[in-house]
């Protein structure tokens, strides 16, 4: 692997810098460099990294703003008692077209969005053809799960809030990785936090009494992807909404949402009709599909119920649209760092929900 340091940004002397981090592809023979902020150095064989034992993918909201999150990582870290010598925060900084400026030359470009739902990069120097967000997170995880180069990793978690939750949403959903990371004694889990919309994985969505098949009439498109499974992203393209679902069972996932994040007009609350039909705010949407994912193993054929181990679903009490606060709640501590890290008497409390 070829990794460089680049500073993010030389105004700001303050700022973390990010690695540029190379990632091979399988189908691609020369790969493609990607942005990552990290509290180990990436590059070569370094020593430190044989230390790890746990990996924390933070992923940032629609600013793009890799540099905030990774700060915010590294100060509940430090407050969690953990020893920094054997986790690892890595922050991928997905590069949108306003950030030109930022020094991320010949790396992959996404629309503003388009990268929270796995849509493929924009064709440029650099980018390999058809480079879906999803794709990305696969090649780090694959990278980091190479027992070479950190041989005591028994732990990956991927945590995204708001934008940065639609994306760790959908590849809790989709990915093709999780299998085999388990297969080579890797724990895997999923925090999702504050996402906007949800991916169903039928055309049921909330009613006023359980869940019915939506109005086309008010919405022709609800059911398409990044919603529904129609249309599906080319990353996930072949499989069924039912072979999905049955996949996506055993997978460990953790919902977090503001007990305040209620407001239908926010400012980056996803207001197209087929977030819409999810309901009006994040709170509704996630409370909406968190009851869904019960219905979905209770009524649907070809589904089972998932067990209850592999799912946790918390209103975090008090706390809006604010990762900060979510993450450093006494549920999103515990779920990033463990049950013995050390939580602040400040942090919001969490109420389990069973949907």
């Amino acid at each position: 692997m070829v990794l460089a340091v680049s500073c993010l940004s030389s105004a700001v002397s303050a700022a973390p810098a990010w690695q540029r981090l190379h990632l091979p592809q399988p189908a691609q023979q020369g790969g493609y460099d990607f942005p990552v902020y990290a509290n180990h150095a990436l590059a070569g064989d370094a020593a430190d990294l044989k230390k790890i034992r746990e990996v924390i993918l933070i992923q940032h909201g629609i600013q793009r703003n890799g540099d905030d999150y990774f700060a915010g990582a590294m100060e509940l870290l430090k407050a969690s008692g953990r020893s920094a010598d054997e986790i690892l925060i890595i922050a991928p900084n997905f590069p949108g077209t306003p950030d030109k400026d930022k020094g991320f030359d010949r790396m992959p470009v996404w629309s503003v969005q388009g990268w929270t739902g796995g849509d493929v990069a924009l064709p440029g120097a650099g980018t390999p053809v058809g480079l879906s967000s999803l794709q990305v997170i696969d090649d780090i995880a694959q990278l980091l799960a190479d027992k070479s180069r950190l041989p005591q990793l028994k732990k990956i978690t991927f945590a995204g809030h708001s934008g940065g939750g639609q994306l760790i949403h959908r590849y809790a959903v989709l990915n093709h990785v999780d299998e085999g990371l388990r297969s080579k004694g890797i724990d895997v889990q999923y925090v999702v936090a504050n996402p906007s919309s949800y991916l169903y994985f039928t055309p049921e969505r909330p009613a006023q009494s359980g869940f019915a098949i939506y109005d086309k009439a008010a919405c022709p498109a609800y059911d398409d992807y990044r919603y529904g499974m129609q249309n599906m992203v080319a990353y996930a393209k072949g499989m069924s909404g039912a072979d999905l679902y049955l996949r996506h069972l055993p997978r460990q996932v953790t919902y977090l949402v503001g007990s305040l994040d209620t407001d239908p007009n926010h400012r980056v609350l996803d207001k197209s009709c087929g977030a819409e039909a999810e309901g009006p705010t994040r709170y509704d949407r996630a409370h909406g599909y968190w009851a869904y994912e019960q219905y979905l193993g209770k009524h649907i054929p070809v589904a089972r119920p998932i067990p209850a181990a592999n799912r946790q679903y918390f209103d975090v009490q008090g706390v809006g649209h604010d990762q900060g606060r979510m993450f450093g709640s006494q549920c999103g501590v515990a779920v990033l760092f463990g049950d013995k890290a050390v939580v602040s008497p400040q942090a919001a409390v969490c109420q389990v929900v069973r949907p």
